[in-house]
């Protein structure tokens, strides 16, 4: 009775292995053709890029929603992942020029999946998803904030809104300049971090000297 206990636990085992592998060998399909025909993108499309019928894509994944869900999970931990080296100067205007980078260095790179996301963003079923990546975000850059205003005795309670200016502005500006790309990315980069840092005086000086 323990031997077939035991090879039935390994035999359940390899079938919910092969089976997450499968699903996220149909999400390279969706990511693949998500690439091509954006969020507007259909699970016929889908099904008939994996060489599969539609009720399959449903069987992994429940309906069109669940398959949005996964790929946004998919997506917010590369962008999360994308970020992750930004904090790693210890300066901090430069530590802040390196994650705006960053993140239109993602959104350059990858314009359908941060397409993708915006629209994650918008609905029901994976907003949550978005607006938690933006929470640890905000909190991520509001820590940082703290110890740099305590380091220059100022006050540390300007850490979080200097924070939600942060990620929104950088977030304003990316989607923008995802439609436009009217300025290269380093003088974006460089004017956003700017006025994050420096503040619109700033400007009137530079300007000033000119």
């Amino acid at each position: 009775m323990a031997t077939e206990t035991a090879a039935t636990r390994r035999r359940d085992s390899e079938r919910a292995r092969l089976r997450e592998r499968r699903r996220e060998e149909l999400l390279d399909v969706a990511d693949r053709v998500i690439q091509r025909r954006g969020v507007s993108v259909s699970m016929d499309e889908i099904a008939s890029e994996a060489g599969i019928t539609k009720p399959v894509l449903y069987r992994h994944f429940g309906d069109k929603d669940g398959l949005f869900e996964a790929l946004t999970e998919r997506y917010v931990d590369e962008l999360a992942d994308a970020l992750k080296p930004a904090v790693e100067s210890t300066e901090p205007r430069a530590r802040l020029a390196a994650t705006i980078d960053a993140y239109l260095s993602y959104v350059e790179r990858e314009p359908e999946r941060y397409r993708f996301l915006l629209h994650a963003g918008e609905q029901a079923r994976t907003s949550e998803l978005v607006a938690d990546f933006r929470r640890r975000h905000i909190a991520d850059c509001a820590f940082t904030a703290v110890e740099n205003l305590r380091a220059a005795g100022l006050d540390p309670g300007f850490a979080e809104p200097w924070a939600q200016c942060v990620t929104g502005m950088v977030r304003a500006a990316g989607t923008s300049w995802l439609e436009s790309r009217e300025l290269p990315r380093a003088q974006l980069v460089e004017y956003l971090t700017t006025i994050l840092w420096d503040g619109f005086s700033s400007l009137r000086t530079s300007a000033a000297r000119t």
